[in-house]
């Protein structure tokens, strides 16, 4: 990871101020107080991989209180905190109160919160787009400040996951990097829907329901015996019921699995990380069974043919680089 601050570097008389200064030119503004009176001590390390930016924070004790961002520089993102070491942090967010100890996890939006640690700590930001999460898992404000708990496997293995990634993350190809950003984002997403599943009204059960099953259906895109009859199992429900829970909410489940398959094969068609990939291989990674159903899908949503959709996302990043 690349040092992005350190308080080493900073006069001692003005560390806590220049630290939050040269911060919120990254990460937008926000107001720090120390929570005790020791020397206060930071340092912040981040690297990207693929389109996800992995950011590690060391920090002395202090409360953070972040106003609203939504005119800021920042991007419409949400930012899932993995608590690595320290006693336990406190953080206030959308009229949520919550504790996380280390192996935790919690989200954060883009909104006014609180984030507050009682002794040193450290931990690992993952950056995320707030549409990417809420696509499958419904509005932000439905699991911010909520504790993802270590006691959760899912949690664990997501943990475990970025910490080996930051460890081979330069080693990795850039087509390799976006699938293992890919990868990650679903592994996020997977521990929320199934802490969101945990004592959850039985009003809302139908929700956490359809919301882990889009989850699973992110996570197993490249799995092409993946059907309704699949999906339901793999929720625990009968399909009658599964299918009775996406007609509610005006949605097919074999519409939706196609929907998402177009949706990341579009995507890995105008990326330049993918350009070397044959278009029957991207095909058959987002689950089409060959190259000319993909392509007859393709063509009646988009009007052209994947190769025609490629070359022309190519020609409009060429005729944007002549522009900058």
């Amino acid at each position: 990871m690349q040092l992005l601050c350190s308080t080493k570097t900073l006069p001692p008389e003005n560390k806590l101020k220049l630290w939050r200064e040269i911060l919120a030119d990254r990460f937008g503004e926000f107001a720090l107080t120390r929570t005790n009176e020791r020397t206060f001590i930071g340092k912040v390390e981040e690297t990207r991989v693929g389109a996800l930016s992995i950011i590690r924070f060391t920090q002395s004790a202090a409360e953070q209180t972040t106003p609203d961002r939504r005119r800021s520089h920042t991007p419409d993102t949400v930012l899932a905190i993995f608590k690595l070491a320290g006693t336990t942090t406190r953080t206030i967010q959308d009229d949520r109160a919550a504790i996380q100890r280390p192996g935790d996890m919690v989200v954060l939006a883009r909104r006014p919160s609180v984030l507050g640690t009682l002794d040193d700590g450290q931990s690992l930001a993952i950056e995320l787009p707030r549409e990417r999460l809420e696509s499958v898992l419904g509005p932000s404000t439905l699991y911010t400040s909520l504790t993802i708990g270590a006691e959760l496997a899912s949690t664990t293995l997501a943990l475990t996951f970025f910490r080996e990634l930051i460890q081979i993350d330069g080693q990795l190809s850039p087509d390799a990097a976006e699938r293992m950003a890919s990868i990650g984002t679903d592994m996020i997403v997977a521990s929320i829907a199934e802490r969101m599943a945990r004592e959850v009204p039985r009003s809302r059960q139908g929700d956490i329901t359809v919301q882990r099953a889009k989850a699973y259906v992110e996570a197993n895109l490249h799995d092409q015996t993946l059907d309704p009859a699949r999906l339901a199992a793999a929720m625990g429900v009968s399909l009658r019921r599964l299918q009775e829970l996406f007609h509610e909410r005006g949605q097919h489940i074999s519409d939706w699995i196609w929907e998402r398959r177009l949706a990341a094969a579009t995507k890995r068609l105008s990326d330049p990380a993918c350009l070397h990939m044959p278009i029957g291989t991207l095909a058959y990674d987002c689950g089409f069974t060959s190259q000319a159903h993909f392509s007859r899908r393709f063509k009646d949503r988009h009007g052209m043919t994947p190769r025609e959709y490629r070359m022309a996302a190519a020609l409009s990043r060429s005729k944007s680089m002549l522009y900058l």
